[in-house]
């Protein structure tokens, strides 16, 4: 690699979006050896300077690798925790690169989780912008009425915000009916609050599909990498090569 801004090497080696990073260097959090930068024009060499984020030296790879993960309930979806809970790169084993999770699955959530080291794929795959639609298979305690749906299909106030326009289709009538759900935004815990809006409560929360992929038969727990068709396909969605 030559010289590059340090967002755009931040963005490139997985740590995050090149928007974050440039917190990350106003916050004073990034130092390329032992200077901390803040400087939002600085270049850097990975191959020559030592680049850290909070004191961790960051490995940079020139090979970028996209993952799908079926993740089980009870991990996080970041790469350290805090309160020492398990969390989703605890399951990436034989992945030698440094992967990180795509936008978030909370605790309790569980289904299709991409992780790659490519920060840019990554941050437009979660932008609200570029309308990814995100699917999910939701359990509840009691259906909505009539109304309720059309108010959750139109939006929400949630957090003085109003929730984009979202799928809703009810998938299995019951005591605790099923709904798929579709969003191209993705706050957290949004379809859990959403449900809370109208008096009910998520028991279980699957997401199926993200844009065109879907989860298949991978097993709960385990992943496998995109393949190259794939990858071009969300490159292309993306808009990732123009």
């Amino acid at each position: 690699m030559a010289e590059e801004r340090l967002q755009k090497l931040l963005a490139h080696a997985g740590v995050t979006s090149r928007r974050k990073a440039e917190q990350l260097m106003i916050e004073g959090r990034v130092t390329v050896n032992g200077k901390v930068i803040v400087e939002l024009g600085t270049k850097a060499d990975p191959a020559r300077d030592h680049i850290k984020v909070d004191g961790k030296l960051i490995r940079f790879s020139n090979r970028q690798v996209y993952f799908v993960l079926n993740k089980p309930t009870g991990y996080v979806t970041t790469a350290s925790d805090p309160e020492g809970r398990p969390t989703v790169l605890d399951l990436m084993k034989g992945v030698r690169e440094r992967v990180y999770p795509v936008g978030r699955l909370d605790y309790h959530s569980e289904g299709l989780l991409l992780l790659t080291n490519d920060g840019e794929f990554a941050n437009r795959i979660t932008s609200a912008k570029n309308h990814v639609v995100k699917t999910y298979v939701v359990k509840v305690t009691g259906a909505l009425s009539p109304e309720q749906e059309t108010s959750f299909r139109e939006g929400i106030t949630l957090d003085g915000r109003r929730t984009a326009p979202a799928g809703l289709k009810l998938i299995r009538r019951a005591k605790n009916p099923w709904y798929e759900v579709k969003l191209t935004e993705g706050r957290q815990n949004q379809i859990r609050l959403m449900f809370k809006y109208f008096g009910r409560l998520v028991e279980k929360l699957r997401r199926v599909k993200i844009g065109f992929l879907e989860l298949g038969p991978i097993k709960t727990g385990e992943y496998r990498p995109l393949t190259a068709g794939e990858v071009a396909r969300f490159r292309q969605v993306l808009k990732l090569d123009e």
